[in-house]
């Protein structure tokens, strides 16, 4: 690993400044559970590190406009002890819970989650089933965009060179609103997803279906948000039929690669059964909730 400049800016426009101003490759180090293994591993070699973590406005997870704005080096476990959080948007507490271990989550965060841009990242199918919008500050300002816009192809964003992400906006919640996240993985700790899901869906008073979002992740190059899955949910009871649909576009939607740790033929099989119980827990939660 050959010597890397190193700047830990305490304002997000020193930050911008000094990676618009970067000759080479330069990274942004959140909580660098990704960065750093890549860099030791030989497969990245920045020229340029700026450490965000010194920056009061992406450190904090505060409410706003009736849902959360969350910082974009707030850390996995911050996440998981905030009670208003995990309240209003169990769901993407499931996918920040997976990443990891427990001391990983102690450094680990959704935007580094994110920008890895890995197709197995567990935060990013919930984000993007809740709707969440990411702030993106640059040298050509501010610009807001949802998350399943950000990841384009496998380790590559749409962030332009001196764009970093400063914060989550996770919207106001309706009445009768349920999240949920599941993932298959060989084994139970510390592995990648070989397929997820994520379902936000809310309810009327009479129980229908008025609102839904299906996120698929690890069975394309990137999170596929799938509308069939939603059209399949909405205007139902979210019954066992209108789960069957929406669990067979699911699968329809799947374009899994073959690889040592799933076929694509296995892929998409666990991608229905696991949008069925998705559905069920999203359900559950939707209907206990006010």
């Amino acid at each position: 690993m050959s010597d890397v400049r190193f700047e830990a800016p305490s304002s997000l426009s020193e930050a911008v400044r000094i990676l618009a101003g970067a000759k080479g490759a330069s990274r942004a180090l959140a909580g660098g559970t990704d960065l750093i293994v890549q860099m030791e591993n030989d497969l990245l070699e920045p020229d340029l590190i700026v450490d965000i973590k010194k920056i009061p406005e992406m450190r904090a997870i505060k409410p706003e406009g009736g849902g959360f704005r969350i910082g974009a080096t707030v850390t996995g476990m911050e996440m998981i002890e905030d009670a208003g959080l995990c309240a209003k948007w169990p769901g993407v507490i499931d996918g920040v819970k997976l990443i990891g271990s427990i001391q990983v989550k102690g450094r680990a965060t959704m935007a580094g989650n994110l920008c890895n841009a890995s197709p197995g990242a567990d935060s990013v199918p919930p984000l993007v089933a809740a709707g969440a919008l990411a702030r993106i500050v640059g040298p050509n300002g501010t610009r807001e965009t949802p998350v399943e816009k950000i990841p384009v192809s496998p380790g590559k964003t749409s962030l332009a060179p001196g764009e970093i992400i400063e914060s989550f906006f996770l919207p106001e919640r309706p009445r009768n609103s349920g999240d949920a996240y599941l993932r298959f993985t060989p084994r139970t700790e510390m592995d990648i997803a070989v397929v997820g899901v994520a379902i936000n869906l809310t309810l009327d008073s009479a129980g229908v279906c008025t609102q839904a979002r299906v996120a698929l992740g690890a069975v394309a190059p990137t999170v596929l948000l799938v509308d069939e899955c939603a059209k399949a949910l909405i205007g139902t009871r979210v019954d066992e039929a209108a789960i069957d649909k929406m669990a067979a576009a699911a699968a329809a939607a799947c374009k899994p690669i073959d690889d040592k740790r799933g076929t694509r033929e296995f892929r998409i099989k666990i991608t229905s059964v696991l949008a069925k119980r998705v559905a069920q827990k999203a359900l559950e939660r939707a209907r206990h909730t006010a």
